[in-house]
């Protein structure tokens, strides 16, 4: 159940009408990195969760919820941000916008710049946000990423923070409005606090490494092949102990091409690396999918009619 309240999340504000950002804010409108992006991808996230992780369930349609708040705050920026714009569009009897305009706080050049840039920006929608980014693409569900797997999710969403708030800090250096400023300023920082409860509800899923199920080849798990000329680089990446635990370390093939040839297109390739062996790693696997089936199996159980909600508790009680 939604309910709007008709308060913003954060009293956004602007000083003066801006054409030209308003256009490069649509990016977090209808961008692929943008706000609606990330409500639905966490929302469509969340059915799944539903039952076998009640709590990452609420997570994910908290945050979806709040980021819904922010498409709302970031639609009305960029209408306030075309303000004299829309009015003027309406008053089609009174002539052509632009010699309408005259010499108010909307400036011709931005205007027409707008209309050029952007034509769909001013014709079709009359001077409020549409969905699309700042060059006019159309939104897409092909931006949502969802899994069903809560580790690659959550690993998606962390993503999805990191990039919404390096724009965020980008657009700020597009503006000198200090109330837009504040603005990106609070949405930008929500973006990092996102980051933190995605992070931290990941720590909470054990194991979580790799993502899924299975383990992979053994003989491929810890190998770095050097596929690049000139100067090698090596660190923590393909270099020592890497992420693993003592004993474990990077196997640093320096010779790609002779080396599939010498193991026979790697199928004869050795594991190297580590010391595991193939039957605990399918022991692992086996006990790991037996853990996720029976957390799903068991939220499920009981058969007969299914409800997704529970009305017998009091509203604000947990179901």
């Amino acid at each position: 159940m939604f309910q709007h309240i008709k308060d913003l999340q954060f009293d956004a504000r602007v000083s003066q009408p801006d054409p030209r950002f308003a256009r490069l804010l649509l990016d977090q409108f209808g961008g692929g990195n943008g706000e609606l992006k990330a409500a639905m991808q966490y929302f469509v996230q969340a059915f799944s969760c539903r039952r076998p992780y009640p709590d990452k369930y609420d997570l994910l349609m908290d945050v979806a919820t709040e980021e819904f708040s922010h498409l709302e705050i970031v639609g009305a920026t960029i209408t306030m941000l075309l303000d004299g714009v829309n009015g003027q569009l309406k008053d089609a009897a009174e002539g052509n916008l632009v010699a309408q305009l005259g010499g108010g706080a909307v400036k011709k050049k931005d205007v027409i710049a707008l209309a050029l840039d952007n034509p769909r920006f001013l014709t079709e929608s009359a001077g409020g946000p549409m969905l699309t980014d700042a060059n006019g693409i159309p939104w897409t569900g092909a931006f949502v990423n969802a899994n069903g797997d809560l580790t690659v999710d959550l690993r998606s969403n962390i993503a999805a923070e990191s990039r919404a708030k390096i724009v965020y800090e980008h657009l700020l250096q597009f503006t000198d409005d200090p109330y837009v400023q504040d603005t990106l300023r609070f949405l930008m920082t929500r973006e990092i606090a996102h980051f933190q409860q995605f992070s931290a509800a990941l720590a909470t899923i054990e194991p979580n490494f790799p993502p899924g199920i299975l383990q992979g080849d053994l003989r491929f798990t810890h190998t770095y092949y050097n596929l690049s000329n000139g100067a090698e680089h090596r660190g923590p990446w393909n270099k020592g102990k890497g992420p693993w635990e003592k004993g474990e370390h990077w196997e640093y093939v320096e010779a790609p091409a002779s080396f599939v040839v010498e193991t026979m297109g790697q199928n004869d390739k050795p594991v190297e690396g580590h010391q595991r062996d193939e039957q605990t790693v399918k022991k692992l696997e086996r006990e790991l999918a037996a853990e996720r089936s029976q957390e799903v199996a068991q939220a499920s159980a009981g058969g007969g009619d299914l409800a997704w909600s529970d009305y017998s508790t009091s509203p604000g009680e947990p179901s």
